[in-house]
Formats: structure tokens, sequence, C-alpha cells
């Protein structure tokens, strides 16, 4: 079965819920751009998404996205509700990750505080990574040495100390991620 490639582009609905849509198998790319929904979780029916960038996540869990077995680009900005990104261990072929706070946290230093940076370490295809503003408690990047494919990363809101320790260690080069094959 061969499929086409469709993109889907929802940005700034106002709508509480996530529109259907017809064929989700055949959706391949998707931006989900500050819109009102209450939930993403019907993104977990579009099974064949490769690419997925979405400013602001409404859910408390990451749960359904560890659904998504093709994804290999994840943006995500803005996700105030999440703590734990340990279903994004599930997504074997993962290579970009970016998540982010809201650029107006950077100033005021407010941050997401998650479990762990371990899960991130257990993605075996991670080449490209951005931690803007997205932290675990004790502040280490040292599960990501663990990454055996990162190329690039860019990481905020760690201590300088900590990301120059990172960069020094590691072959990873200071740099942000490619952008999405649909920008």
């Amino acid at each position: 079965m061969e499929i086409s490639k469709v993109h889907l582009e929802l940005i700034r609905d106002l709508a509480g819920t996530f529109p259907t849509v017809a064929e989700p198998e055949s959706v391949l790319s998707a931006k989900v751009w500050y819109c009102k929904y209450k939930s993403l979780l019907p993104l977990s029916q579009m099974r064949n998404l490769e690419e997925l960038v979405i400013a602001g996540f409404p859910d408390d869990s990451f749960e359904f996205l560890g659904r998504l077995e093709k994804l290999r680009v994840l943006h995500i900005l803005h996700m105030p509700k999440i703590s734990n990104i340990a279903p994004l261990a599930k997504l074997r072929q993962l290579k970009s990750v970016s998540l982010a706070t809201l650029p107006s946290w950077d100033a005021s230093k407010k941050i997401t505080t998650i479990q762990s940076l371990e899960p991130l370490a257990a993605i075996p295809e991670l080449a490209y990574l951005e931690l803007f503003g997205v932290c675990p408690p004790d502040r280490s990047l040292v599960p990501l040495e663990r990454c055996r494919y990162l190329q690039t990363a860019r990481i905020s809101n760690y201590p300088m100390i900590e990301i120059d320790r990172f960069f020094s260690e590691t072959r990873i080069i200071n740099k942000f991620n490619p952008e999405p094959s649909f920008y």
C-alpha cells in the first residue's frame, strides 16, 4: 500500500475539539500551532506520522505520542502540564527532538520541570536535540552523554558550568536542530 504525502496544518483554531481527519493514516506531517483544543489525543490515530510540530501542548501526558512509532521529528513549544517525558523513549525512530518553554519565559528563567532526561538517552537514533527551559530537578545533562548518535544540541536554563562541561566532554556540536521538511 502506497501512502500519499499529506501534511496537516492547524493554526490558531478556536474550536475546543480536535477536528476529525478523514484518513488519519495518510498524514505524514502535522503542525498544530496555538489551537484551543482541550486534547491532542486524536494525533495518535495518525500512525504514519513522521514529523510533528506543536505550539501549545494542552495534555498532561505524552502517553499517546508514544504510539506514533514512525515519528522522526518532534518539536513541542510550551508544554506546561508535562513533567514526565518517559513515553518518548518508545519512539525508536526519533532523530530530532525540540522541547521548549515559551520564549517569554526565558527572561524570568521560568522552566518546565521534568522528572528526568533518561528517556531521551533511551532513544537509539536521536541525532538532534533542543532543550529550552525544560530541565530535570538536578539540571544535569549527564544522561544525554549516552546518546550514541547525538550530533547537535542547543540547551538553555541549565547552569553554564554544566552546559560547558557537557559540550567539552562530548563531540556534540552546539547548534540548532534542522528544520522539519515542511517548513
